[in-house]
Parts: structure tokens; C-alpha cells; sequence
């Protein structure tokens, strides 16, 4: 693994911006696009461990994905239920994400994934 992992969807524009404000900066990071890489279920258990936020932030909830599986937003609170639901669809992963070797920050805004690291 890199330094910096930014894990991106190119059509996202909160991950084009934050992909652009590292790049502006000069930061070297591996860019992993989620979506044709999901992330392991390891990887998504060690992503948990590392945000300051609650595991529930890593969930779009708001994706109309979610709301086409009939999911509820309480369902997804604890760190097993998150990893769970992102293995099985790596799409409704908060983006972007920019993990190091001991933190991992939710680029919403995308400012917070320099904002954290720099």
C-alpha cells in the first residue's frame, strides 16, 4: 500500500475535488477506484478503525441505491453491519476517502481529506 490510498469514483465530483486539491498540493497518494476495486472485507474493517467518525458515516444513506434495497439508516450503525452492507455493495462506500497507514478521513466536505492530512 502507498503512503496515501484515496479511494475515488471519478463521476463523483466531492472525489474529483478532493482528488484535485491533493494533486494541487503536491500529495503522493495510490488512487483506488472503488467501484472496479471494492475494497476487501479486511480493508473495510481497518477503514472503520481508522476514521474519527462513527463506522454509519462510511454508508451513503442518502444514494438512491440505499433506498432501492429497502434499507434502513439504523440499521447501519455498528462497524460489522457497515462492513457487511460495503461488501456486498461497495457503491453506497462514502466518497472519497483518503486512508495513511494509521488514519482514514471522509473527504465530505472534500476538503476535510487534506485538511486531516497536511
Amino acid at each position: 500500500m502507498a503512503d496515501r490510498t484515496l479511494f475515488h469514483n471519478p463521476r463523483c465530483t466531492k472525489s474529483r475535488t478532493a482528488k484535485q486539491l491533493l494533486d494541487d498540493r503536491g500529495v503522493e497518494y495510490e488512487v483506488v477506484e472503488y467501484l472496479k476495486a471494492p475494497p476487501s472485507r479486511a480493508e473495510l474493517e481497518r477503514i472503520v478503525e481508522l476514521i474519527d467518525d462513527p463506522p454509519a458515516k462510511l454508508v451513503r444513506s442518502g444514494d438512491p441505491k440505499f433506498k432501492e434495497l429497502g434499507l434502513a439508516k439504523g440499521d447501519y450503525v455498528e462497524a460489522d453491519a457497515v462492513v457487511d452492507l460495503l461488501v456486498e455493495h461497495p457503491e453506497l462506500m462514502q466518497r472519497p476517502l483518503l486512508e495513511t497507514a494509521d488514519r482514514a478521513a471522509i473527504g465530505r466536505p472534500p476538503e476535510a481529506v487534506v485538511a486531516t492530512f497536511m
